[in-house]
């Protein structure tokens, strides 16, 4: 069996090759990569590098081998996502794989933010290019939160403009275990896995993890929309970007991202990483020891 994961040096892509070493040989995993530079470390523990580049679908003819079983990790860069991973996809058919896991979004066809558009996009590409698949609709990550704690614990005051909404959140290591979990397992094929935490949690709720971590008050601030983009757009965040994180709050605030439909945690076969948990290693690492 030989598994392949793309964009492997990437946030999620890393945690899921380090997952596989766990149970994988070595010499059965290979890592599809921009940089091989940075792929070295990778390539020192025995793990086959390709190089390809989702942006040039030239250098992803022939990264595949018939049979393999291929994780196409989303590209992280909004508004690019179709064509990067059409190439993947036409890339993965023409080599013949067993099977094209995809990192979506939770709710599939169901996600009426921006955000989820391009997964949508991309899930229907596989579904027509007729190759064996499995759909790994990933909710949101917690370290989106905790990536951006000093804001919070400089200010005291976690803004958003999601309301009272819920966010099921899970660990980037736990939707990476589920990664390998389907690709070294069997009976995933035509799967659909709709993956989040164990327990939706409100912002209110996140910011008292924070202020009982750091050991001080943090209150959360429920922003208008149009305040909370304004406030994004002026602490340097590109004013495109800052629209999306604005709409995946109005989106929280709708629900959709607080379904807990238990996936996750039988496919890791343990409960999902608490938020608080999280929170408090975050802020540890975050606030120097007195």
């Amino acid at each position: 069996m030989s598994i392949v994961v793309t964009g492997a040096t990437g946030e999620l892509g890393r945690r899921v090759v380090e997952r596989l070493l766990v149970t994988v040989p070595a010499e059965e995993i290979t890592a599809v990569v921009r940089s091989e530079e940075k792929a070295a470390p990778l390539a020192a523990r025995g793990v086959e590098i390709r190089v390809a580049d989702y942006d040039r679908p030239e250098t992803l003819t022939g990264v595949f081998r018939a049979g393999e079983r291929v994780l196409l990790v989303s590209g992280s860069e909004v508004g690019k996502r179709v064509p990067q991973h059409t190439a993947v996809i036409e890339a993965a058919k023409a080599a013949g794989v067993a099977q094209l896991a995809y990192t979506g979004v939770l709710g599939g066809p169901g996600a009426d933010f921006r955000l989820a558009d391009e997964h949508k996009a991309t899930e229907q590409l596989i579904l027509d290019s007729g190759l064996p698949y499995t759909f790994l609709r990933n909710g949101w990550y917690t370290e989106n939160y905790t990536a951006n704690l000093a804001p919070v614990l400089e200010h005291g005051t976690v803004v958003a403009n999601a309301g009272d909404g819920r966010v099921a959140s899970a660990t980037r290591a736990d939707y990476a275990a589920a990664a390998a979990a389907v690709l070294t397992g069997e009976g995933h094929l035509g799967a659909v896995y709709e993956l989040s935490g164990d327990v939706a949690w409100s912002l209110a709720e996140y910011a008292d993890a924070v202020a009982a971590a750091a050991g001080r008050e943090i209150t959360y601030s429920d922003v208008p929309a149009a305040t909370h983009q304004e406030i994004l757009v002026g602490a340097g965040v590109p004013e495109g970007f800052a629209a999306i994180l604005v709409d995946v709050d109005e989106a929280i605030r709708r629900g959709l991202l607080a379904g807990t439909s238990g996936d996750l945690a039988r496919l890791i076969g343990r409960p999902t990483t608490p938020m608080a948990e999280t929170v408090a290693a975050a802020v540890s690492a975050a606030v120097p020891a007195a």
